[in-house]
């Protein structure tokens, strides 16, 4: 940085791009949109890949990457980053910071000079296990010291909010429901379509939260020779490890069970267009930016009845809401749903575009962080503050 160096606003989350995960996607295309309005935005996140420069400017934001000691879990180790967040923060009008971050209780102690505002995207995940427990109260309390210092908490959804194991310390916060920002995949070419059987797909990471094993046992309950599984999404760079081996094991050598990888550009679009239903069979889940894209596309989406997860099927009513863990219900719901007829895949649509979409989003959260640097509490916000 150079000693003149000032920021409109200082982001700070563990994993930035090209990292893809819902919660980095959604502070790419936040901080892009507004770098894009003309505000000066600056990341601070862990170098994750050594690869990766510890500066660069991407889309007009400055990225700053701190180094990374180690990695534990779904986590890395990167003792300089919460100082790296503080330098920067110093210089900037807020700070928004992105959650879970195991970080944050060092942040938010080391920053107390700036506004802050704290996007709770989900409550920290891992499998069962006393160890896992004990990490995943950490990850809370770390989460909630930042909710604390907080001048506005914002979530995806109300419902969201409500389901959170945060939730008694949300409710006394002031607290702004913006949808996860969801981009326009449509006009894709059905490239990844093989013949004219039913195809089922799900994109996103390859990891244990998605439950994407359930699918795989659903799908395989259809006896059909023509239907087709796609399975789009990172295996090989996920946080924390990816589950691909006992996806395998469960597709058990099924050729209509295709796992595509990590898909980027066209190549989504293409994947939405050569889908007949998108399945998010997640077993925690608080928004899910592709099954919104999904249903921008004109495809209907099979959904858990998880809190903020389930919230877009109910919004627009396009698509159904099972059971997580549930083979049989996301049997059912997937062949009910690809019978759908055009017209009702294009009511869908309008209504999944006029709900979820980049520009609104990224209009909330400029509205949002102007009143936050103004002393102000947004228009909107609930919460006793």
């Amino acid at each position: 940085m150079r000693p003149d160096d000032r920021f409109d606003v200082t982001v700070a989350l563990d994993y930035y791009a090209p990292y893809v995960s819902g919660l980095t996607e959604t502070a790419r295309m936040i901080a892009e949109g507004l770098a894009a309005r003309g505000l000066r935005i600056a990341v601070a996140c862990s170098r994750h890949d050594r690869s990766l420069p510890p500066y660069e400017v991407i889309a007009g934001v400055h990225v700053f990457r701190a180094p990374v000691l180690a990695r534990i879990r779904k986590g890395v180790l990167s003792p300089g980053l919460p100082a790296l967040v503080a330098r920067l923060a110093a210089r900037s009008a807020v700070l928004h910071i992105h959650l879970p971050m195991p970080e944050a209780v060092a942040v938010a102690a080391l920053t107390r000079r700036v506004p802050l505002v704290a996007t709770h995207h989900i409550d920290a995940f891992l499998p069962a296990g006393p160890v896992n427990d004990i990490g995943m109260r950490l990850a809370d309390a770390s989460a909630g010291a930042a909710i604390r210092r907080a001048a506005l908490v914002v979530v995806n959804s109300d419902d969201q909010a409500r389901g959170s194991r945060l939730w008694p310390l949300l409710r006394r916060r002031p607290t702004l429901a913006v949808p996860a920002p969801c981009a326009d995949r449509g006009g894709g070419r059905p490239a990844l379509r093989d013949g004219s059987g039913t195809h089922i797909g799900f994109l996103g990471r390859i990891a244990d939260e998605k439950g994407i094993e359930y699918l795989i046992r659903a799908f395989r309950t259809i006896d059909d020779p023509a239907a087709r599984l796609l399975v789009g999404g990172d295996y090989e760079g996920v946080a924390g490890g990816s589950n691909i081996g006992l996806l395998r094991a469960e597709a058990a050598g099924d050729p209509r069970v295709r796992f595509l990888g990590l898909l980027q550009g066209d190549r989504i679009r293409d994947f939405y267009a050569s889908i007949d239903v998108f399945a998010l069979p997640s077993i925690a889940e608080s928004f899910g930016i592709v099954q919104v894209e999904a249903m921008m596309a004109g495809i209907p989406s099979v959904t858990t009845d998880l809190p903020g997860g389930r919230f877009p099927v109910q919004a627009t009513g396009f698509g159904r809401v099972v059971p997580p863990r549930d083979p049989a219900a996301l049997r059912r719901a997937v062949l009910e749903l690809a019978a759908l007829p055009a017209e009702a895949r294009e009511l869908g649509r309008k209504k999944a575009n006029e709900l979820f979409g980049l520009e609104s989003c990224v209009d909330a959260y400029e509205t949002a962080l102007r009143a936050v640097i103004a002393g102000r509490t947004p228009a909107g916000a609930t919460g006793q503050g």
